[in-house]
């Protein structure tokens, strides 16, 4: 039997080293793999680049990561709720690579399927367009856009088996399937992890052929990102 299960973090995040292009799941709070991160925050890798749709706030997720400078370049879509992200950005510490969000997503997906680029109308004509090659088709213009690859990808499901296969819950389907394919490590923390052949085969988001890794996760806060409440 297949079986990819490994103790905790400690062992998923070996052979991490300084320097190495980390992706990791999750849109805004939803469906982070907190161990992981929690995990690399121990480890004091430096000189990382995080692929995430997001930094995370100041004191959760990657936003933890940018406040032990561990981060040298950020390629994300949103990033407008990390005060210093955003201070890191105008003094010039960090390098910011910022992309329409479908865009992000595709060139995730391109990287896990083997394509090495793609053609886009998102972005032609501002700055996200520059210096990238442009082309017509059909009367209207597009962007090339590279695909994307990452020598860890972290990410997080509801629940897993010992073989890889994962699912994910609700919203925390968000960019965690498409990074689970394109990491040459991906590393799974799942809330819940069962035996192989346990899971609906039917129900299966990611493959356990794309998981390296897997491990239960503990603790997790699931933080709201914005909550808001009707005035009484």
């Amino acid at each position: 039997m297949i079986n990819k299960v490994v103790a905790g973090p400690a062992e998923a995040l070996h052979g991490l080293r300084d320097g190495m292009t980390l992706m990791l799941g999750g849109f805004g709070l939803c469906g982070i793999p907190e161990n992981s991160i929690q995990e690399i925050l121990r480890l004091g890798v430096r000189g990382l680049t995080c692929i995430s749709n997001n930094a995370g706030v100041d004191d959760f997720g990657i936003g933890r990561l940018l406040q032990t400078k561990q981060v040298r370049k950020m390629i994300s879509s949103y990033v407008g709720e990390n005060a210093e992200f955003e201070r890191q950005l105008l003094s010039g510490e960090l390098e910011v690579e910022l992309i329409p969000q479908g865009t992000l997503a595709e060139r995730c997906r391109a990287g896990g399927a083997g394509i090495p680029a793609f053609y886009t109308p998102a972005g032609y004509g501002t700055e996200v367009g520059e210096g990238k090659e442009a082309r017509e088709f059909n009367g209207k213009m597009y962007l090339l856009e590279t695909a994307l690859h990452a020598d860890f990808a972290f990410v997080k499901a509801w629940k897993g088996d010992t073989a890889g296969n994962l699912i994910y819950k609700g919203t925390a389907r968000n960019f965690n399937p498409m990074m689970a394919t394109a990491g040459k490590i991906t590393v799974a923390e799942v809330e819940e992890l069962v035996p192989a052949g346990e899971l609906d085969p039917n129900q299966i988001h990611t493959p356990g052929i794309f998981v390296q890794r897997i491990y239960q996760g503990q603790h997790y806060e699931k933080r709201i990102e914005q909550r808001t409440v009707r005035q009484g």
